[in-house]
């Protein structure tokens, strides 16, 4: 497909295209969740104790692969980047190398997953919680390379507009794991009860199910046949492996300052009290569910700027910045609206309101959600123009700004907030907002500035 059809002429070319694009990528976060749901509620039959472990492996382990995640992101610019140019050659090495870089994280991080008793063990935790911890994680570590091998592929077939395949794939791992934990976890269906070791294994099965249909349909059907992905995918292509490893380190420490200042919060809000840390929680749900929608639309953002920026087209990169920008913030005060309107009734799915113990957290996370509310708005617009610039291969100038945004701002002001003015949890929430404010107008500003700053001197 010649790059001019790729990369819109008008607004309203870049407003459908952006749409067509998102809506699949957005409702596959959504769908994301529910396959993770179907984890943690199957861990909840099994028992407390099983249900704790997952919590606390997954506390460190999504953590670390969130870094792998960040890593293998740069696949995504670098593949719209070549499609608009029309560099079939470089959609075929970046791919190559994300997939290298995705076998390099999973040796590295690997052995490190394996041996994390010890720290669990620094921090206190229950030894049976942690020896249950370190059976799940034996088996489900060995999901991180078809995790990130996902990302890659699903990186190519949305640059080619075929996001739909995502959604598809993903729907197909609901399936896959809420039928492999029934019967691994349980016993059922003439399978070995394996508890939470039969979880670890569904979730590497169902990873590499996903990998291997999306890997399948980019080596089967003809749009993508050209491309070779994986002709001599073992002969070294440096230079493209140190430039993917040069852009998305960036990109993994931005995410993992992000996922670690929510995690340091939820701390703090336990500093405060179980009251707080309940209503925390709830708030921070709804708050992640909303979130899926500007995360599905940034996905489609860098896509939609990195395949005008490979065509060398200024105003198609403004136009598919501020697009995104423009559907991102429709979606959010969407959200905003409902979050204000409806406060009680949202907290109250998730606590019962007929429990006299639930009240104060009732009335508390309610409370939460009108800072919530605003707090949509920023974090969907920070998460929306930061890839618009990694759209444009800008990411270490973005990387310090969120990390003092983050922690600086956001960490210091929740500090403040919450325990000199003695705001509690709402000082809290008032500091993450802040922070993410900070984040979304400074990146806002990079990026109508995008000229004068030179972010377009490499451009194709």
């Amino acid at each position: 497909m010649p790059a001019k059809t790729l990369v819109a002429q008008t607004w309203a070319e870049e407003v459908r295209a952006t749409f067509v694009l998102a809506w699949p990528l957005v409702v596959a976060q959504l769908a994301g969740i529910a396959l993770n749901a179907t984890d943690v509620i199957m861990m909840g039959w099994l028992g407390p104790s099983e249900l704790a472990a997952g919590a606390l492996a997954n506390s460190i382990f999504f953590t670390l692969f969130v870094g792998g995640l960040g890593l293998v992101t740069a696949a995504s610019p670098l593949i719209a980047q070549a499609l608009g140019a029309r560099e079939g050659k470089s959609v075929r090495r970046t791919v190559r190398q994300g997939l290298w870089l995705a076998i390099a994280f999973t040796v590295g991080m690997t052995p490190i997953v394996l041996n994390l008793s010890p720290v669990f063990l620094a921090l206190g935790q229950d030894p049976a919680v942690i020896a249950l911890t370190k059976e799940y994680l034996s088996t489900a570590v060995w999901m991180v390379f078809p995790g990130l091998g996902i990302v890659v592929m699903r990186s190519l077939v949305s640059a080619r507009g075929d996001a739909q395949v995502v959604l598809w794939v993903t729907v197909v791992g609901i399936f896959v794991n809420a039928f492999g934990n029934y019967a691994l976890m349980f016993g059922n269906w003439g399978a070995p009860r394996l508890e939470l070791v039969g979880a670890g294994i569904t979730t590497t099965v169902v990873n590499f199910v996903m990998f291997f249909i999306i890997l399948g349909f980019v080596l089967l059907h003809r749009r993508y046949r050209r491309y070779h992905v994986l002709v001599r995918f073992f002969k070294p292509d440096w230079p493209k492996f140190f430039e993917l490893l040069r852009l998305g380190t960036p990109i993994s420490l931005t995410i993992i300052s992000e996922v670690s200042l929510f995690g340091l919060a939820s701390i703090l809000m336990g500093n405060l009290g179980t009251t707080e840390l309940a209503a925390h929680a709830v708030a921070l749900q709804l708050a992640s569910i909303a979130f899926m929608i500007p995360l599905g639309l940034s996905q489609a953002t860098t896509v939609r700027v990195g395949l005008a920026y490979g065509a060398g087209n200024l105003k198609a990169i403004g136009r598919a910045g501020w697009v995104s920008m423009g559907v991102g913030m429709g979606f959010m005060i969407a959200s905003c609206s409902v979050f204000l309107l409806f406060p009680d009734f949202l907290v109250g799915l998730y606590l019962d309101k007929t429990i006299a113990e639930n009240q104060a957290a009732l009335l508390l996370a309610a409370s939460f959600l009108v800072i919530a509310a605003a707090f949509q708005l920023v974090d969907g617009a920070q998460v929306i123009i930061l890839a618009s610039l990694r759209g444009l291969s800008d990411t270490k100038i973005p990387m310090i700004i969120a990390f003092v945004g983050y922690w600086g701002v956001g960490m210091g002001t929740a500090y403040i907030a919450g325990f000199v003015w003695e705001w509690r949890g709402m000082g809290g929430w008032f500091g993450m907002a802040t922070g993410l404010t900070f984040v979304a107008i400074l990146l806002t500003l990079r990026f109508a500035m995008r000229e004068k700053l030179g972010l377009l001197k490499a451009n194709r």
